[in-house]
C-alpha cells in the first residue's frame, strides 16, 4: 500500500476516520449516496428507492450532503418543481469506501449464511 492510513486509537476532531463518520453515519446516507452512484436522481426517484425514509429526513440528508460539497442539487422550474441531485467529484471520492462496505457486508451474509446451514 503507498500511503498508510491514518490510523490512531485517539478520538479527537481532527481524525480523518471521525470526520468521515460525521458524513457517513446517518441510516441513510450510505443508501442515498448508493442510488447517486448511477447517475442523476429525482428526489421522487430516490423518495421510492429508499423505501422507509420519510420526506422531511430525506430532505435533511441531501441538505447536509449539499452543505458538505457533496451533492449538487438542481431545481427545474416547472409545475410543479422538479428537483434533481447528483454526486460532485469530491462525492464520488465516497464510491471506494462503498464498495469496501459493500464487501464487508457480503462477507458477513456469506458467513451468516454458512453458519445457518443456508446454501
Amino acid at each position: 500500500m503507498a500511503d498508510a492510513l491514518p490510523l490512531s486509537s485517539d478520538c479527537t476532531p481532527a481524525c480523518p476516520i471521525a470526520a468521515a463518520s460525521e458524513i457517513l453515519s446517518g441510516k441513510w446516507t450510505t443508501l442515498i449516496f448508493r442510488d447517486l452512484f448511477g447517475g442523476m436522481r429525482r428526489y421522487s426517484e430516490l423518495q421510492t428507492s429508499l423505501a422507509g425514509i420519510s420526506p422531511r429526513i430525506l430532505a435533511e440528508r441531501l441538505r447536509m450532503l449539499e452543505d458538505a460539497g457533496l451533492v449538487h442539487r438542481t431545481v427545474i422550474p416547472t409545475v410543479p418543481p422538479r428537483t434533481e441531485y447528483r454526486l460532485t467529484e469530491k462525492g464520488r471520492r465516497v464510491e471506494p469506501v462503498l464498495a469496501a462496505m459493500a464487501g464487508f457486508g457480503q462477507m458477513l451474509q456469506e458467513t451468516a449464511q454458512s453458519r445457518d446451514g443456508v446454501a
